[in-house]
C-alpha cells in the first residue's frame, strides 16, 4: 500500500471524459476548493493490488474449508451466472404483471422448500439464519398472544448455537437453559422438570451441534404439545438430513432454513444469505407479508394475512440468493439426498481418522459434522485447540469452529461437508496427525503457528479491545 501511494504525480488510470462539468445544480459549500490530495496510479496498479490482496484471502476455491456448523460447500459457478441474468436484475418495486419470471421463481422455489421441509407455508423474506430464528419466534409470540395465552419461556438446550437464546431474547421471552446427558442430546428428565404453562417453545437443532442426533426428538415433541407448546427448527444442520427426514416428521412447528449454506449460495464474509422461514397450517395466518401466491394464471403477492408479524425484510428479501438456492434445487433433483449421505459419510470417515489422536467427547457415529478437543495437547504440551488452529493455517486449510460448544472444552467442530473427495480429506488428516505429533516433539512450533501466511501471529485480545478501523494514508 505504502509503495502504491508514494508513486510520483503524473501517472493515470484511463480519462473517460475530458469534458468539464457543470455543477451549477450543487450549492456551492458542497463544492470543493482545492484539488483532493488523490493517489497518482495507472489501471495496471491498481490491478494488481486488488489481486495481491484477493491471494491473501482464504476461500473454499482455494482449500479445504471444515469449518463446523457453517456448511462451507462448493457453490457451483452456475449459480452466479443464472443469478446475473437480466432478467432477474429488475427494480424491486416494478409491478406484479411485470415481475411474473421472478414472482414464478420464488413461488416455486417456495413449493420445493415446502416439500423438502414437510411443512405447509413459507416466507423467503429473512435475510439470514439468526433474522429467521427472530421471525419464527416472533410468529410463536404472535400466535400464542392471538390465542389469548401469556407465554413468556423459551427452552433452550445448552449446545444450541449462540443465536438462539439471543433470538428468543429479542422476541420478548425468557430462556431456559437446559443440560445435555451423557450421550449429548437433550436430556428428557431435565426438560420435564422445566416445563409448564409459561413455556411458548423449544428451540431445538437436529442434529444438534455436536453432530450427533436427537433420537428422542419425537418423545420430545409429544411432551411440548401435550402442555400445549411449540417446536422450533434451527435448520443449521438441515444439510445432514435432506431427503432422509424432515423437520415436520419430526414434530416441528417452525423452521428456518439457511439457503446460504444448505443450497450453495456463498457462506461467509458476511452476507448476503436467505433464512426462509417455514411453517405448519396452524401457523401460516402469520408468516411476514407478502407471501407469494398463484391464482391459475398470475403470480401475485399476497398482503391480506389475518395475523401476519409484518414484514421482516425491505421488498422481498435477497432475491439473488433466492436465485442461487433454485438453481442448486433443479440441479441436484434427488440427488439432495445423496448430498447428505456424502455429507455424513465424510464426517464419520474423518472422525475415524482423528480419535486415536486427539480426545473425542461423546465416541458415537455422527451426522454432517463431528466435535473433538485439544484438551490431550494442551495438558501434555501445552497446546492449544487455538494453537492447532493456526497452525492449520500453514496447511492451506480453513481452521475448523473451535471452542465450539460450549460444553466441550478446547472444542474443535469439523464439517467437511459433501464437496470433498476422498483424497482431500486424506490430506486434512493427515495434517492433523502431523501437528498433533508436532506438538509432542517440537511444540514450540505449533505455539508460534502460523508461519507461512501473509498476517502471522497476533495479539487477538489486543486487536479485539483496540481495533483499527482507520485507513491512514
Amino acid at each position: 500500500m505504502k509503495t502504491i501511494f508514494e508513486k510520483s504525480n503524473g501517472t493515470d488510470g484511463i480519462n473517460l471524459t475530458d469534458e468539464a462539468q457543470n455543477l451549477n445544480f450543487l450549492n456551492e459549500k458542497f463544492i470543493r476548493k482545492d484539488k483532493p490530495n488523490l493517489p497518482q496510479l495507472s489501471e495496471l496498479d491498481v490491478m494488481r493490488h486488488y489481486k495481491e490482496l484477493s491471494d491473501m484471502n482464504f476461500c473454499i476455491e482455494k482449500g479445504f474449508y471444515p469449518l463446523g456448523s457453517c456448511t462451507m460447500k462448493y457453490n457451483p459457478k452456475v449459480n452466479e451466472l443464472l443469478a446475473s441474468l437480466d432478467g432477474f436484475n429488475i427494480h424491486p418495486e416494478i409491478t406484479d404483471d411485470m415481475a411474473q419470471g421472478a414472482l414464478k421463481l420464488m413461488y416455486e422455489l417456495s413449493s420445493a422448500l415446502l416439500k423438502i421441509t414437510g411443512m405447509d407455508a413459507v416466507t423467503l423474506q429473512p435475510s439470514a439464519g439468526a433474522h429467521g430464528e427472530m421471525t419464527g419466534m416472533m410468529i410463536i409470540k404472535k400466535y400464542f398472544d392471538t390465542i389469548g395465552e401469556k407465554r413468556t419461556k423459551v427452552i433452550i438446550p445448552d449446545s444450541a448455537h449462540g443465536t438462539n437464546p439471543a433470538s428468543a431474547k429479542m422476541a420478548g421471552f425468557d430462556v431456559v437453559e437446559i443440560k445435555s446427558n451423557e450421550k449429548g442430546q437433550v436430556d428428557l428428565e431435565n426438560l420435564k422438570s422445566v416445563l409448564d404453562k409459561d413455556v411458548a417453545a423449544i428451540m431445538m437443532t437436529n442434529p444438534n451441534t455436536l453432530g450427533i442426533f436427537e433420537q428422542h426428538v419425537e418423545e420430545i415433541s409429544r411432551i411440548m404439545h401435550e402442555n400445549g407448546s411449540l417446536l422450533y427448527y434451527d435448520g443449521a444442520n438441515f444439510n445432514a438430513i435432506m431427503g432422509y427426514t424432515n423437520p415436520k416428521l419430526m414434530g416441528f412447528d417452525v423452521v428456518h432454513l439457511n439457503l446460504h449454506k444448505t443450497f450453495s449460495t456463498p457462506h461467509g464474509g458476511g452476507g448476503p444469505g436467505a433464512g426462509v422461514v417455514a411453517v405448519t397450517e396452524k401457523l401460516k395466518d402469520y408468516l411476514p407479508t407478502p407471501v407469494i401466491e398463484f391464482d391459475g394464471n398470475k403470480y401475485y403477492k399476497n398482503c391480506d394475512i389475518k395475523h401476519s408479524i409484518g414484514k421482516v425484510k425491505d421488498f422481498y428479501g435477497n432475491f439473488n440468493v433466492l436465485v442461487k438456492a433454485y438453481a442448486y434445487i433443479l440441479m441436484m433433483g434427488n440427488n439432495l439426498k445423496q448430498a447428505s449421505e456424502n455429507a455424513v459419510l465424510n464426517a464419520n470417515y474423518l472422525k475415524e481418522k482423528l480419535k486415536g489422536y486427539y480426545d473425542l467427547p461423546y465416541n458415537q457415529p455422527c451426522m454432517h459434522e463431528f466435535v473433538i478437543t485439544g484438551e490431550k495437547q494442551k495438558r501434555e504440551n501445552g497446546v492449544s485447540t487455538l494453537n492447532i488452529a493456526k497452525a492449520l493455517m500453514d496447511e492451506n486449510t480453513h481452521p475448523p469452529t473451535v471452542y465450539f460448544p460450549l460444553i466441550v472444552h478446547e472444542a474443535i467442530m469439523i464439517e467437511p461437508t459433501e464437496s470433498e473427495h476422498k483424497e482431500k480429506l486424506d490430506e486434512f488428516a493427515q495434517a492433523m496427525i502431523k501437528i498433533a505429533n508436532t506438538a509432542k516433539t517440537n511444540p514450540e512450533q505449533i505455539l508460534t503457528s502460523p508461519h507461512t501466511t501473509p498476517v502471522k501471529k497476533i495479539d487477538e485480545v489486543a486487536a479485539a479491545r483496540h481495533p483499527d478501523l482507520n485507513f491512514k494514508n
